[in-house]
């Protein structure tokens, strides 16, 4: 068995307020759309199943750059922002957090249904995934939160997450269909004999026929937890909270920097996105490209995507709503004119969005080369205290700016999120 990924992350109670739930729901969907547009439903499976991208996608959401928090409520924001265009897109979430997990089953079987998959060989191929990262891999954490993503041609991925109140950390684990390549000869019909009730479908590892899944789970077991994973790629996020230099990539930092602020880079980008934008909107977009277009080697270091909209506890600055809802609006609005062909209205701009589409792939190899070719490096403590000061005019905000609410008192460390 080879999983795609794993991510230890420490546990972080807390909540995603609604003015930041909703704004994750509809850039998470939009930079889902521009990926499926650009590179296909399977490229967005591929991205999703890398910790380390994952981990950016959250930062760029607004999300706590390193915390557990940020499994739940990205794909949570997914799986809402998702459901309603599913079939146009073909990608179909399943299950969740806690009780929404127990209903994976029954939405794989309906999915399947309608698209016309084996649903029984979908819903065992989810069972295990949780069986061997919650039982085989004696590391410690329990699973909670299962997601299961499948694509309209039988492709899927599974991000979830354990608990071990022990350590104070929070484990996620990606699986990839494309890279389990010996998946096929575990995911063999249920064997008579052994069953349990409270236990769901039971694999027979003593089935004369059930020798690669024998060998496998035997492999596995006889592992220490941590070989097991080191086949991964695997994130391991701090546990400090605030966002540190060493935590960043000063110099790929400075190269969008430099774009976003420096007259003639900043002239020569608005020239490839097609649109005139503010330093700070072109800052966060040029972050948001990354994240679509970027190579998976672009996101060791998934604390510098923060610096696109902030963070919702003020790390490394309050949520610049003004600036989050430009970049959300420039996205949205060519996406959809994209898909309908719509042209601007004067002659002399006379060029389809399909173009500034291609522009915002664009924006980001510029960014490359310009980090390649002038080698920038962020001043980190200057460009902190200069977010901060903006911050005010950019209507920024964080879960410490809401007004407390009465809540029923919880011991548990890993808190609701929504």
């Amino acid at each position: 068995m080879k999983r795609s990924g794993v991510a230890d992350l420490p546990l972080h109670g807390g909540r995603v307020p609604q003015w930041l739930a909703e704004r994750m729901t509809r850039l998470g969907t939009a930079i889902t759309e521009t990926i499926v547009h650009d590179y296909g439903a399977s490229a967005f499976l591929s991205r999703l199943s890398d910790p380390f991208w994952f981990q950016a996608l959250g930062a760029v959401m607004g999300m706590d750059w390193h915390s557990s928090g940020i499994t739940t409520s990205v794909m949570g924001a997914l799986k809402r922002g998702l459901a309603p265009q599913a079939d146009e897109l073909g990608i179909y979430i399943c299950g969740g957090r806690g009780r929404h997990s127990r209903n994976t089953p029954h939405e794989l079987r309906l999915i399947a249904e309608r698209r016309g998959f084996d649903g029984d060989r979908l819903v065992r191929t989810s069972r295990l995934t949780a069986r061997i990262d919650n039982n085989a891999i004696a590391d410690g954490f329990q699973i909670y939160l299962h997601s299961f993503v499948v694509t309209s041609k039988g492709e899927w991925a599974v991000v979830q997450q354990g608990l071990n109140d022990r350590s104070g950390l929070a484990r996620r684990y990606h699986w990839h269909s494309a890279s389990v390549r010996d998946f096929p000869d575990l995911i063999v019909e249920p064997h008579t004999g052994i069953v349990g009730e409270n236990q769901g479908t039971i694999m027979n590892l003593v089935d004369a026929h059930a020798g690669p899944a024998q060998t496998a789970m035997l492999d596995i077991a006889r592992e220490h937890p941590e070989g097991a994973l080191n086949a991964a790629r695997h994130l391991r996020m701090p546990a400090h909270h605030e966002v540190r230099a060493e935590n960043v990539d000063l110099k790929r930092l400075g190269a969008v920097l430099a774009v976003a602020y420096e007259r003639d880079l900043h002239d020569f980008a608005e020239l490839l996105l097609l649109e005139k934008l503010g330093p700070r909107t072109l800052q966060s977009l040029a972050l948001v490209a990354e994240v679509v277009h970027g190579a998976s080697s672009r996101f060791n270091d998934p604390a510098r995507f923060s610096f696109a909209h902030g963070g919702k506890d003020r790390h490394p600055f309050p949520v610049p709503l003004k600036t989050y809802d430009e970049s959300l609006n420039f996205l949205r609005t060519a996406l959809d004119r994209a898909k309908v062909g719509i042209r601007t209205s004067r002659s002399s701009e006379r060029v389809s969005d399909r173009e500034k589409l291609d522009g915002f792939r664009r924006l980001e190899r510029f960014v490359r080369t310009v980090e390649t070719r002038f080698e920038p490096e962020a001043e980190f403590d200057k460009l902190i205290v200069h977010e901060k000061a903006i911050s005010p005019s950019l209507d920024g905000r964080s879960v410490f700016d809401d007004k407390p609410r009465q809540r029923f008192k919880d011991n548990s460390r890993q808190r609701s999120l929504f």
